[in-house]
């Protein structure tokens, strides 16, 4: 896709979002309109996939979200790609829908590999991943997308440190630093520190970009691809604004997991033009 058809797809997902969420009176807004930009090129511009889904995914790049609550974010990406028709976001955390607030997988939603949402677990099942490829001879890459705020989480840090010792060189790891949690600043509930010093304390190779501009988030998920297959897993810190595209929900926490009203829905839906067809 060009530039501008990534743009219209990443405005068209983020308007699926906000519907989504009013429609049901829940989920979280906030981190999935600022992670749009980087889901949409992941999907519709980087990835190899199969949209003929498979759970084992031989033979094509995975996604894990390992921060399972910006869901509506993931689903939207799904249905736009075509695993699923886009109808059934309509049906996002209803009863019995295979579209609950956090990704199952035992109603067999096509996309999903895991559960989600149980914060600090996807880099780890990602690793399982990858190292799987590796072990089959498979080259193509596995990509994973965690929160800052999970950051906060243990599991996180002993996942970093065994990719890194075992040379895990096939995975990206994408880090969504928008210094939001649903407390609060990550810096007042837990301070982050200084993440790159980090993360290359660690023996990972470190990239950073901002994920609300489209062309740069291409450009790095790119570069990010071309570091694999030299002996270090990858990570990539992704500034990102919260709430990204709707000016209310911009530089808040507040809006990290509460749904629209009526009234605020008519107001983004102003803000976000309909690309291409809501469902």
């Amino acid at each position: 896709m060009q530039i501008a058809e990534l743009k219209d797809t990443a405005t068209q997902v983020r308007r699926d979002i906000v519907r989504m969420v009013h429609q049901c009176k829940s989920g979280h807004p906030g981190g999935s309109l600022g992670c749009a930009d980087f889901l949409t090129a992941l999907y519709f511009e980087i990835m190899k996939v199969d949209t003929n889904f498979k759970m084992d995914g031989v033979g094509e790049d995975l996604f894990f979200l390992s921060n399972g609550h910006i869901s509506p974010l993931f689903y939207s990406v799904l249905a736009r790609r075509g695993y699923f028709d886009v109808k059934e976001l309509g049906t996002f955390r209803h009863i019995n829908s295979r579209l609950q607030g956090h990704p199952t997988t035992h109603e067999g939603l096509p996309g999903i590999r895991i559960a989600s949402g149980s914060l600090g677990q996807g880099i780890s099942v990602a690793i399982g991943a990858a190292l799987t490829k590796k072990l089959n001879g498979d080259d193509k890459t596995v990509f994973v997308l965690t929160g800052d705020g999970e950051l906060q989480e243990g599991q996180i840090w002993e996942a970093l440190l065994f990719a890194a010792a075992k040379k895990v060189d096939n995975l990206i790891v994408t880090v969504d630093w928008n210094d939001a949690q649903i407390d609060g600043s990550t810096q007042h509930v837990c301070d982050l520190g200084d993440l790159k010093a980090k993360f290359t304390a660690f023996g990972w190779d470190v990239l950073e970009m901002k994920g609300n501009v489209m062309d740069e988030v291409v450009f790095t998920l790119t570069e990010a691809q071309l570091r694999t297959k030299k002996g270090k897993p990858v990570a990539i810190l992704m500034r990102t604004e919260m709430g990204f595209g709707v000016d209310y929900m911009m530089g808040t926490h507040k809006w990290h997991g509460s749904a629209p009203n009526d009234e605020q829905l008519a107001k983004a839906m102003a803000q976000l033009k309909e690309t291409l067809g809501d469902y």
